[in-house]
């Protein structure tokens, strides 16, 4: 292999993470330079941007499907001017106007499906992309542009994107992180059964395989799909059709499967409340299942704040100690310290400095990863 080859290679394969990608695109935004995310169907590619947006103050998205757009939707229309005797442009209704703008100090407009646009509507926004205005019409300056699509090589419909247009953007290619999802799913409260079976089984986290003829494949969107379903109380049979309609047959199997042994696990209330001090059911995926549920149920009591939150913490730490291995109790003290920020005062906690002794310097390592 040449070096030229070498790196063509390596270039090609480079990709970034969700949460990486939201550093380089502020810094893109911050310089005024359009940038477009390419990555596969269902990894959050809009859930990224539109993340972005809610972290900026006093902010606001426009997201258009680019691909239902006319040339003349972001050119706008020409119409007789009466007083003037001449043509003008009437400028597109959905592209921010200065007295729109000024409202907010950040807007991103957020082109989405953007190389699912016919040829023609991308060439149309040649100018706006890179001059920041098509026609009469000017982008205000507190406008960011972001755009994305889905490969070429994903089995969706897409154009192949104009060398011009292309070189217009700052490219970068989103692969998908368990860990990223993992923060998302927490910080969200996606189902405890889909979050402790995906923390056993990562790589089903996605399975998507252009070459598959199957319609049903996992994604994070999907994902995200079979914890809405499951939160009803359905047939076993319904909800395994479901779960199969989102992520295939064969994970919905195995998915299925570990929640019949998570259903017997203890109820988190009464291992909170100190009812229940012994884990009989030693099935890894469901206990991952459980540590998760008894965060969620931690971060309720404390928003709540509940009276018994300091002896809900000790019960918590108590049962970790004595019935999981070191990895889970980690990642639920994890979950409760790095994500959630849990008010945990170490004097209230009776046994604190035992689980400190044991587990503190694993603790502070898994919060510097």
């Amino acid at each position: 292999m040449t070096i030229e080859e070498y790196e063509m290679e390596n270039v090609a394969l480079r990709t970034v993470s969700p949460n990486k990608a939201k550093t380089s695109i502020k810094h893109a935004m911050k310089k005024k330079r359009p940038i477009f995310l390419w990555g596969p169907p269902g990894i959050g590619k809009s859930e990224v941007v539109e993340q972005i947006t809610n972290s900026l103050p006093n902010s606001h998205l426009i997201d258009i499907r680019l691909s239902l757009w006319e040339p003349t939707d972001i050119k706008g229309i020409p119409y007789f001017d009466s007083n003037s005797g001449t043509m003008v442009w009437g400028a597109p209704g959905e592209l921010p106007s200065e007295e729109f703008a000024k409202q907010f100090d950040h807007i991103v407009l957020f082109l989405d499906e953007m190389n699912s646009a016919a040829p023609a509507v991308q060439a149309a926004a040649y100018q706006l992309i890179l001059n920041r205005k098509v026609g009469t019409y000017k982008l205000p300056d507190n406008v960011s542009i972001v755009a994305a699509g889905n490969r070429d090589a994903d089995k969706g419909v897409t154009y192949r994107m104009p060398a011009p247009l292309a070189n217009r953007f700052i490219h970068l290619e989103l692969a998908v992180s368990f860990n990223d999802w993992f923060d998302w799913a927490v910080e969200n409260k996606i189902h405890n059964d889909v979050v402790g079976f995906l923390q056993f089984s990562k790589k089903d986290l996605y399975d998507f395989d252009p070459k598959s003829p199957s319609r049903s494949f996992a994604t994070p969107r999907t994902w995200s799909f079979v914890s809405e379903l499951i939160e009803d109380d359905l047939d076993n049979e319904t909800t395994t059709d479901l779960v199969s309609g989102a992520v295939g047959e064969g994970l919905a199997v195995k998915f299925m499967a570990h929640r019949k042994v998570a259903a017997s696990m203890p109820n988190p209330s009464d291992i909170l409340s100190g009812k229940v001090k012994e884990l009989k059911q030693t099935e890894i995926s469901a206990m991952y299942s459980l540590t998760i549920s008894l965060c969620y149920e931690l971060k309720e009591a404390s928003d709540a704040n509940d009276k018994k939150f300091d002896a809900k913490v000790n019960n918590f730490l108590r049962f970790a100690m004595d019935n999981f291995e070191t990895e889970l109790v980690v990642m639920g003290v994890k979950v409760a310290l790095t994500q959630y920020a849990l008010p945990i005062d170490p004097d209230e906690v009776e046994c604190f400095d035992e689980f400190h002794e044991r587990f503190g310097k694993y603790i502070k390592a898994a919060q510097q990863s």
